[in-house]
């Protein structure tokens, strides 16, 4: 059996030192495992979700529900993969402050996340969506996302406004789309 010392290290694509249960928005990107057509088609330039895609949806509608400090966006749930905008809303005196510096590292054991960050909350969402979709297809334990995701920090009403329109427009643009295996 090898050693753990052995396994490539996951270079991670968050922003170092920042701390994303801050009030603000963001952009995030969830890929199918192996980017595989799932959730419906694109049809006429139009998303038509399937059983799997309408489970994807609804799971991600519930995320505010689920958690008051968060509120959606624009967001579409495409053939393989979900772009969507989230807000975390300061939440005032009952949010934790985070660990001191010299504590954090032996509380940022892999798959221990920081309550309320974006990590947390894309975990929680890829948990119960995938745990629905192997109930429907009868798929115990069938992985259904890649790992990690992809996130943005929207830093102003522009960029917040251009990914707004990025993400209506992306069923349009699915024949260009990087994400498209066709």
């Amino acid at each position: 059996m090898g050693s753990k010392q052995n396994l490539p290290q996951r270079r991670s694509n968050r922003l170092q030192g920042y701390d994303y249960s801050l009030a603000g928005a963001y952009f995030v990107t969830i890929i199918t495992q192996n980017r595989a057509i799932l959730f419906g088609d694109v049809i006429e330039e139009a998303m038509v979700l399937n059983d799997v895609g309408e489970i994807v949806k609804s799971e991600w509608k519930r995320t505010d529900v689920l958690r008051p400090n968060v509120a959606l966006d624009e967001f579409v749930v495409m053939p393989n993969h979900l772009h969507g905008i989230l807000i975390i809303n300061d939440v005032g005196a009952d949010r934790r402050p985070p660990a001191e510096p010299e504590k954090r590292a032996h509380i940022s054991a892999p798959l221990h996340r920081k309550g309320g960050t974006i990590g947390s909350i894309v975990a929680g969402f890829k948990s119960t969506s995938t745990k629905q979709i192997n109930i429907l297809r009868e798929t115990p334990n069938q992985q259904i996302w890649q790992r990690s995701y992809h996130d943005r920090i929207i830093r102003n009403d522009t960029e917040l406004q251009a990914l707004r329109e990025y993400i209506t427009s992306n069923p349009m643009l699915w024949a260009q789309d990087d994400e498209n295996p066709g």
